[in-house]
């Protein structure tokens, strides 16, 4: 018995349509995509209800602990020691919603929305948006747009189709990667109906939390392209007034003798 909702010849859940009138429709990319929201809210209520500060902490606020702990070291070693927080909620969030999507897919009947091009394509959408978002905030608008003429002007075309294309990259790797362990999967399913399919489905699985590890990775690592600049340029500056404090200390010292 097949209990997924797509058939084999439905390459994404936008193809399933639960409810239709007019131009306004509700497919199951959609639905499933609000339904993972609405259980990253639920669970994120119900493990933040009681934080506590002793010792004794409880077994989800350790693993809510240990997760917002692993992604701000990741996003501090990505970023080169910048603050993670000020990218925690962004990063994090995408992480979650990836990583949730994919894990359900092991549900009967539970299609990623990661599986669809409009999803994918929406998240990548918003990389592209907040990396000149971030840049802009932490370098100034003029400081931010020069880096498109670096090193010279002719390159200005260059640099923005290379912005564009990663963000399409994002898009499709994602949403080939997810689709395409679906796909296996129900043709296994078709062919041998026991042993294989478990196998893949695991394998499937995998490959879900990989991508859902990768994306925010890479959305990191274009963020931290678009500030790094500023940050060494602090850095160069600290640099340049500690080395000038210390020149000038020996003097004063000698003055005084």
């Amino acid at each position: 018995m097949n209990l997924s909702l797509m058939d084999i010849q439905n390459i994404s859940p936008d193809e399933v349509v639960f409810w239709s009138w007019r131009f306004v429709s509700i497919n199951a990319t959609l639905v499933f995509t609000w339904a993972v929201m609405a259980l990253l809210v639920l669970v994120s209520v119900l493990v933040t209800r009681r934080l506590s500060s002793d010792t004794h902490l409880s077994r989800w606020q350790n693993l809510l602990e240990t997760l917002v702990g692993g992604m701000r070291d990741q996003i501090r070693e990505i970023s080169g020691g910048q603050d993670p927080s000020r990218y925690l909620a962004f990063v994090g969030t995408i992480f979650l919603f990836l990583a949730l999507s994919n894990f359900l897919a092991i549900v009967p009947g539970f299609e990623s929305p990661a599986a669809s091009l409009s999803t994918t394509a929406g998240l990548a959408i918003c990389v592209f948006v907040a990396v000149p978002a971030y840049g802009i905030k932490q370098k100034g608008l003029f400081s931010y747009l020069k880096h498109y003429i670096e090193p010279t002007i002719f390159m200005l075309p260059f640099n923005i189709m290379g912005e564009l294309s990663r963000t399409l990259a994002l898009a499709v790797r994602l949403f080939g990667n997810v689709m395409s362990g679906g796909k296996i999967v129900a043709i296994l399913l078709a062919l041998t109906p026991l042993f294989f399919p478990v196998v893949m489905q695991a394998l499937g699985l995998l490959t879900g939390m990989i991508q859902a590890y990768i994306f925010p990775v890479l959305a990191m690592v274009y963020i931290a392209s678009a500030t790094r600049a500023r940050r060494e340029e602090e850095t160069e500056q600290q640099e340049m007034e500690s080395s000038r404090e210390q020149s000038s200390h020996p003097k004063g010292e000698k003055a005084n003798g």
